[in-house]
């Protein structure tokens, strides 16, 4: 009964963060907001900044509350305050202010209440695949943008899009609820029939769950913290700069380069389950390991590879590890710390998302500016990913049960 009821909560898992994830779909938005309203591309593009910010500190407090008062209530005011951020912007007629307000704001604690619940959920449900079922379930959130731009394209022709925003929001309330009602906790001292871990699950897992006060306390929390924020930088940077990168290395028009974006970008949901479900057999360490060996070599060799089709297969692959770092993470935390306080534990390792979120895409600008070309900045970004390899090599599951569970 268990073992049917976690795959069901599991398909309710990944609706949740596809319905989530259409966030990634805003710059269907931009230019639509920008000819309307005569506001400039950077005053529109900060509307997604402060919503991805609003997500990473939303979600910590998600988790949090999400120990206290279970998955449940927390998915739904999550659903909610998203589909309502959504919706609310349909007001935004001249004015920017309650764009950034309505959608930023209020849609991006909805994002994090939301977006921390499936994950936490489910690496419960889940200890014999965790990597494979975090992988799928914040895949859904990746893939969330392939549903929704095309959709919100159409909308936007036929009724405007301000109207977009109304029909968006309330496509999203729909999706949520239903899906934010299945959102429970394992019964307690829950295990998979027939499942015992492996000698390798063993040696790559607390003893003991930990509460957010003790992971804080050890080295390994602030390591994981540094490992997903040195991916996310990287596979920022290059999302932040995709188009006119791919005009400049492989001479395309801006037409061509807005296809390559589009295929590329699908790297992104697929490396989320493919990475996570790697983890499950060579371990998160070596499955960071290699990611970060894959990105070090692909950003040094990526300025000269004028072929727009070569070139959009090594994007491909570096949205892969980007996506990667957020599929395999959540059960990284979950083995290190386990699971029972995952929520607020992997919630504030977000933030990790947030920084590198901003600093990313300032670095390659600057690294940009200072050169003749994008050359310089993707070798430094290289020397970046082989000197992070350090940081999965020497990490190992903490030892102390002091101030654990």
């Amino acid at each position: 009964m268990s073992d049917g009821r976690r795959w069901g909560i599991a398909v309710a898992g990944i609706f949740m963060q596809m319905a989530l994830g259409a966030v990634y779909a805003w710059s269907v938005f931009r230019t639509p907001l920008v000819k309307q309203f005569a506001w400039t591309i950077s005053q529109v593009t900060l509307t997604f900044t402060i919503c991805v910010f609003v997500l990473g500190v939303a979600a910590f407090f998600g988790g949090l509350w999400l120990n206290k008062a279970g998955p449940r209530p927390v998915a739904l005011t999550g659903g909610l305050l998203y589909s309502l951020g959504v919706f609310l912007a349909s007001h935004s007629a001249n004015n920017l202010h309650w764009l950034y307000l309505s959608y930023g704001l209020i849609g991006g604690i909805g994002l994090g209440f939301g977006y921390i619940v499936p994950i936490a959920v489910l690496v419960k449900w889940f200890p014999d695949k965790r990597g494979l079922i975090t992988g799928v379930a914040v895949g859904g959130f990746g893939a969330g943008a392939l549903v929704t731009a095309p959709m919100a394209t159409r909308l936007i022709q036929r009724v405007g899009v301000l109207h977009t925003f109304a029909y968006l929001g309330v496509a999203y309330l729909i999706v949520t609820m239903i899906a934010g009602w299945f959102m429970q906790n394992p019964p307690a001292g829950y295990t998979p029939a027939g499942w015992t871990p492996s000698s390798t699950q063993k040696s790559q897992r607390a003893a003991t769950d930990y509460t957010l006060g003790s992971a804080l306390g050890t080295w390994q929390w602030w390591a994981l913290w540094l490992a997903l924020f040195l991916n996310t930088t990287a596979g920022i940077s290059v999302i932040s700069q995709e188009s006119p990168m791919f005009q400049e290395i492989a001479k395309v028009t801006a037409i061509a380069a807005a296809g390559m974006v589009g295929i590329a970008s699908i790297g992104n949901a697929v490396g989320r389950v493919f990475w996570a479900w790697v983890s499950d057999g060579i371990t998160r360490r070596w499955t960071f390991v290699v990611m970060y060996l894959c990105q070090a070599g692909l950003f040094l060799l990526m300025p000269y590879i004028n072929q727009a089709s070569m070139l959009t297969v090594v994007t491909f692959i570096i949205l892969m590890c980007y996506g990667g770092g957020f599929g395999t993470m959540p059960a990284f935390a979950a083995d290190y710390f386990g699971s029972k306080n995952i929520g607020p534990i992997y919630g504030l390792m977000l933030t990790a998302w947030g920084s590198a979120s901003a600093f990313g895409p300032l670095l390659i600008a600057h690294l940009r500016q200072s050169g003749s070309s994008f050359a310089y900045g993707l070798h430094v970004i290289a020397a970046i990913m082989l000197v992070s390899i350090v940081v999965p090599l020497i990490v190992r599951p903490p030892r102390k049960a002091a101030g654990s569970q």
